[in-house]
């Protein structure tokens, strides 16, 4: 298995619409990723296997030290194999580059050891507010 990273690497809207639905199991959806990923990100990582989109993140921004990670995503059959966190690294290594000093994730409590272990986050104590 060689798997490609690639900082702002292009995709279809298709492509990464079927690989959300893959790996979140849920329908397919029709979102336009091209024109959210302009207006609001820093940048995103693609990982591909021959070709085929097989992970993502996108590191979103508030344009100055701050970046944040979001739809961390893996295909089902290459789940557990170090591609989501060699996503998540690229991401913090890109954000570095780009002067951020911190790199934030929020995420449900069973991918804890995933952000914390394999990725290298620290708790922290935040807040939300469910809208």
């Amino acid at each position: 298995m060689t798997i490609e990273y690639e900082w702002r690497g292009d995709f279809d809207n298709a492509a990464l619409n079927a690989l959300h639905a893959d790996g979140f199991g849920h329908p397919v959806a029709q979102t336009d990723w091209r024109k959210r990923l302009e207006r609001h990100s820093l940048g995103w990582v693609c990982a591909r296997e021959r070709g085929s989109l097989v992970g993502f993140v996108n590191v979103v921004w508030d344009g100055g030290v701050h970046a944040f990670i979001l739809d961390t995503v893996v295909a089902q059959h290459r789940q557990g194999r170090g591609v989501g966190s060699a996503l998540v690294a690229a991401a913090a290594h890109e954000a570095r580059a780009a002067k951020c000093e911190w790199l934030h994730v929020d995420f449900e409590d069973h991918l804890r050891s995933f952000y914390f272990d394999a990725c290298g986050f620290k708790e922290t104590t935040a807040g939300l507010i469910a809208l």
